[in-house]
């Protein structure tokens, strides 16, 4: 009687907090030529989104892609291109689009999918690293962009090289382009900008597949977009008692109470 007791109390505590478990996540390294970026993804919150990442880290399609755009103080940008001897770089492949999980929010550190303007459900294969609190914007905007995944460990000091690098133009999509060991005077003087120039990634691996690898992450939850119901107007009755259904809370606490005095356990 013991062991059934602990196990319907269990069961009251995951009915009780919630359909989703926040914590789990795979974690995959992006490595760049300045250095590794560990990212753990939110396998749970956000499965289409990550199965269509994983997607194309697991085919090799991001493999010598670049960071193509840098936005001070907003975001870095990659996913889209790859660097084949040329520059510019040239699209990669895609796959259909995914369909939008605006679950999380835009904070500092998080990683999300880009997406055609006007169209939420457009996301393939490019992604972005927030690189402030974008949440006022970006969690609303658009139906939402998709937060994915969480930047782990050292990784933000990599990423924030990568924002601190100098941008230039090089047309098109390729307007905020950043570079590295290259100069104005470099400009000004007719030199090209080379694959030596460009923030490549040289590839994305999965370093650990075990879906709960990432107990200590703390995800935010997006408010903005999917903002809490208020709570239940009070009645008429002149007895203060609340309209609508009984809290889940309420009725799963009724149901294992029952359960328990039937096993007598309590």
């Amino acid at each position: 009687m013991k062991k059934i007791k602990n196990i319907l109390l269990s069961a009251l505590v995951i009915g009780s907090s919630g359909l989703h478990s926040y914590t789990n996540a795979t974690e995959v390294q992006i490595q760049t030529v300045l250095g590794n970026i560990n990212v753990a993804l939110f396998d749970e919150a956000t499965p289409e989104t990550v199965d269509n990442f994983l997607l194309y880290v697991n085919s090799g399609t991001y493999a010598n892609t670049v960071f193509h755009r840098s936005v001070p103080s907003f975001i870095v940008q990659s996913g889209g291109f790859a660097f084949n001897g040329t520059v510019p770089p040239d699209p990669i492949p895609t796959n259909p689009p995914v369909i939008n999980e605006p679950e999380f929010s835009n904070v500092r550190g998080t990683i999300a999918m880009a997406k055609l303007g006007g169209d939420p459900n457009s996301a393939t294969s490019q992604w972005f690293i927030n690189l402030n609190d974008n949440s006022a914007n970006l969690d609303v905007q658009n139906g939402g962009f998709t937060v994915f995944g969480q930047v782990i460990g050292d990784g933000m000091e990599v990423v924030d090289a990568i924002a601190a690098l100098p941008i230039f133009s090089q047309g098109g999509v390729f307007s905020e382009l950043p570079v590295r060991n290259f100069t104005q005077a470099d400009a000004n003087n007719g030199v090209a900008v080379g694959g030596d120039n460009l923030v490549i990634v040289t590839d994305i691996v999965i370093v650990n597949d075990v879906v709960d690898s990432n107990p200590d992450i703390t995800p935010i939850e997006n408010t903005r977009i999917n903002p809490p119901s208020p709570p239940p107007t009070t009645g008429n009755d002149g007895g203060g008692s609340s309209g609508g259904s009984i809290p889940l809370f309420a009725v799963s606490s009724l149901f294992f109470a029952a359960v328990l005095r039937r096993f007598k356990v309590l």
